[in-house]
C-alpha cells in the first residue's frame, strides 16, 4: 500500500513526538507504519483479523481505544463510510494533544474530508500519492458534533456508524429470516452476525438451546449485545472463517460478506461456507442468503451432499445445504 505516512514524516509535515503514545486508528494489513516508533504506537482496530495481524507483529492493540487516554499524536486511516470516517477523526481530535495525520484514498472520500475540516481548522497542504492523500490537523479540535454513537433504527434495533446495514434491516437478512424453518436444532451459529438482526429471529424458536453470534467487527458486536437479551445467545468476537469446533452444530445461518472494497470478493463467502461445513454435525444444515450473481453453489456442491435453492427474488437467493462431506 502507499507510503504517504512515511513521506509525511520525512518531509516534516507530520512531526513524530519523541515521547508519548501515538494512536493509529483503523490501519489495515499492508499499511506501512515503519516511520513510527513501534514502542509508542497503540493501534485501535475493531476488526478481529486485522487486530490479530497487528498483534502478531508486536504492536499494542485495542478494539475501541480509551476515551480517557491522551496521545501525543495520532494517525487516522479513514474508511469508506462517511459517518464512521467523521467519527474516527472526531475521536482522534478529542484525545490527541499533538498533530493528527489523516490518510485515505480518493475513492473513500479523502478530498471531501479535507474540505469539511477546512471549515473547522487549517489543515496542512495535502500530500498526494498512489491515488490517495494525507494531510495533518492539530489535536484538541472540537469535532464533538461529528460523533454519532449508537443509533436506534426501525423496529427498535441499535446500530452504529460503519457497521453493515447501519440505517435499516438488511433486506437479504429479512428474506432469510422469513425462509427459516420452525425447527433448526439446538446448537446454532450465525456466522457474520453483525448487529444481531438474524440472530434475534433465530431466537424466537424455543427449540434453540444455544446460538453463537460470530462477528469480526467489535463495534457491531457491541450493538448485538444491546439488541439481544437472551441467555441462550453467546457472543464471539472472532473471524467466522475459522471459528468453532468441528462437528458441533445442528445448523448454521449466514448472510456472508462478499466485499471489503468496491469489487466483489466471493472468496469471503466461500470461506464462510467452508467453515460451516466443518462446523456442522453429519445431519446439520446450512441456510444462507446471497446476491443472485454470487457463485456459491459450486462451493456448496463440493462441500455438501444436498444443495437447493429454497426461495428468492430477483435480487437474492436463499440456499439450503445439508449433509456436509467429511472427506473434504
Amino acid at each position: 500500500m502507499s507510503q504517504r505516512l512515511s513521506l509525511a514524516v520525512q518531509s516534516g509535515d507530520f512531526a513524530v513526538p519523541e515521547t508519548g503514545r501515538i494512536a493509529v486508528f483503523h490501519p489495515r494489513e499492508g499499511h506501512d507504519l515503519s516511520a513510527l516508533p513501534q514502542a509508542q504506537v497503540e493501534i485501535i482496530q475493531p476488526l478481529k483479523p486485522e487486530f490479530d495481524s497487528w498483534t502478531s507483529r508486536g504492536f499494542a492493540c485495542s478494539a475501541e481505544g480509551d476515551a480517557d487516554a491522551r496521545y501525543a499524536a495520532a494517525v487516522v486511516f479513514i474508511p469508506r463510510a462517511k459517518p464512521q470516517a467523521r467519527q474516527l477523526v472526531a475521536q482522534a481530535a478529542a484525545v490527541t494533544d499533538g498533530p493528527i495525520l489523516i490518510d485515505g484514498l480518493k475513492t473513500v472520500g479523502i478530498d471531501s474530508m479535507f474540505k469539511e475540516l477546512k471549515k473547522h481548522t487549517t489543515p496542512s497542504a495535502a500530500l498526494s500519492k498512489a491515488h490517495g492523500k494525507a494531510f495533518c490537523i492539530d489535536g484538541r479540535l472540537d469535532l464533538s458534533g461529528w460523533i454519532m454513537g449508537a443509533q436506534e433504527i426501525a423496529e427498535g434495533y441499535v446500530t452504529a456508524p460503519g457497521v453493515f446495514s447501519a440505517d435499516a434491516v438488511d433486506p437479504a437478512s429479512r428474506l432469510l429470516a422469513q425462509a427459516l424453518p420452525a425447527k433448526l436444532g439446538k446448537e446454532i451459529a450465525d456466522l457474520g452476525a453483525g448487529w444481531g438482526y438474524l440472530a434475534a429471529q433465530v431466537l424466537t424458536r424455543d427449540s434453540v438451546a444455544t446460538l453463537h453470534l460470530v462477528e469480526a467487527d467489535h463495534v457491531a458486536l457491541a450493538c448485538a449485545r444491546r439488541n439481544i437479551d437472551d441467555a441462550r445467545a453467546q457472543i464471539h468476537w472472532a473471524d467466522a472463517r475459522d471459528w468453532g469446533a468441528k462437528g458441533s452444530l445442528d445448523a448454521v445461518v449466514m448472510n456472508p460478506p462478499f466485499h471489503t472494497g468496491r469489487a466483489a470478493e466471493p472468496s469471503l463467502g466461500q470461506a464462510f461456507i467452508a467453515n460451516a461445513a466443518r462446523l456442522l454435525k453429519p445431519s446439520g444444515q446450512l441456510w444462507l442468503v446471497a446476491n443472485r450473481h454470487l457463485p456459491y453453489e459450486t462451493t456448496m456442491d463440493e462441500l455438501f451432499a444436498t444443495v437447493e435453492e429454497v426461495t428468492g427474488d430477483n435480487r437474492f437467493k436463499i440456499l439450503r445445504a445439508a449433509r456436509p462431506r467429511r472427506s473434504r
